[in-house]
Formats: C-alpha cells, structure tokens, sequence
C-alpha cells in the first residue's frame, strides 16, 4: 500500500498560508542542502494530491518556469498529478486527472493502487479533510524561521493528532529552515 505524505513549509507560529506581503517562503531561493533534501523526497512520490486552488496556482506558474534550476518545473511537470475539485472539468496541464468524490475516499483509493508516495501540499482545505477522516500516513514539515502572526494552520483548531512518532532526525538546513518527520505508529 502507498503512503499518503502530507509536506508542508510551515512557519515557526505554524502557519501554512503565506499572508500578503510576508515573504517568508520562495520555492526559487532555497539553500543547496534544502532544495537536495525537496529532490530526494521527490524521488519517492509518483503522485501529486492537491486542491482546486493549489492546483491552479501550480498550474499558472511552474509550467512557464523555462530557467528553472530547482528541478520542480520537470517534477511537476511529469508526476501524475491528481486534483480534488467539484467543479473543475478540464485541469489543462499534462499528467492531470480530476477527483470529484469525497477526499477521504478519493485518497484512500489512491493508496489502495500500486506505485510510490502520494505527497499532498498546500491545499490547506483538503489537508483537514484527510487529517480529520485519519487517512495521513506521514507529515514532513519544513519549519520556516518567521513568525508571522496569522493565517491558516495546518492542523485544525482542537484537533488532536496521535499516533505518529518521528520517522527520522530533524535536519537544519543553512537558511535557518529545520525539516522534521513524523510518521504513524503502525502498533496503534
């Protein structure tokens, strides 16, 4: 069975949404040891899983990166990418199918199929729908140094989250950012 990963960048008061103006997070500029670790991870997920907005905002940008040097337009690019949405009927980008069913059900088909991770970013709305239905298999979180003040979290007000223990050591990376793991404890 497939893992579901969620990955997030997050910053230090736990925000996953980027409010306007605050900068914190720039796919373009990360340190050499950062963007090997996004590589590495990448290397084990054949499946994208995002929502509508996530999709649209991956979709208006990456494509059209012609210099990239990161990697993540040829990523994006050829991984199947999978996206959640009730009203889209056409994604306009390679490699992309629709899921119009419920999240939970949709993500659990998926892990049920044969392949490598399914990792899940941004796409804040159905990142709780799969934390609340319990169908996470994995977090990766790049903890930014930033302080923000706001914005939406990851993990929903007053839920609680058991049964993970960490996957590995956290990894400090020269910009400040720290990369932690968790992943579920099978025995539970």
């Amino acid at each position: 069975m497939r893992s579901l990963i969620i990955t997030q960048n997050v910053t230090l008061d736990g925000s996953v949404e980027m409010l306007e103006g605050a900068g914190w997070f720039d796919p373009q500029s990360q340190d050499d040891e950062l963007l090997a670790e996004m590589t590495r991870q990448d290397s084990t997920a054949d499946a994208l899983l995002v929502g509508r907005k996530t999709f649209e905002d991956f979709r208006g940008y990456w494509p059209s990166q012609l210099d990239d040097i990161t990697g993540i337009t040829d990523y994006l690019n050829n991984v199947e990418k999978y996206v959640v949405s009730s009203s889209m009927t056409d994604p306009k980008w390679e490699n992309s199918t629709i899921l119009s069913g419920d999240p939970a059900d949709e993500a659990a088909e998926l892990k049920a199929a044969e392949g490598g991770d399914i990792v899940v970013t941004g796409s804040i709305s159905l990142c709780h729908a799969l934390i609340e239905a319990e169908v996470v298999d994995e977090y990766r979180l790049f903890i930014y140094p930033f302080v923000q003040g706001g914005g939406r979290r990851l993990f929903p007000d007053r839920r609680v989250i058991s049964g993970f223990t960490p996957v590995a050591q956290p990894i400090a990376f020269p910009s400040g950012v720290v990369f932690v793991r968790w992943g579920r404890n099978r025995a539970t």
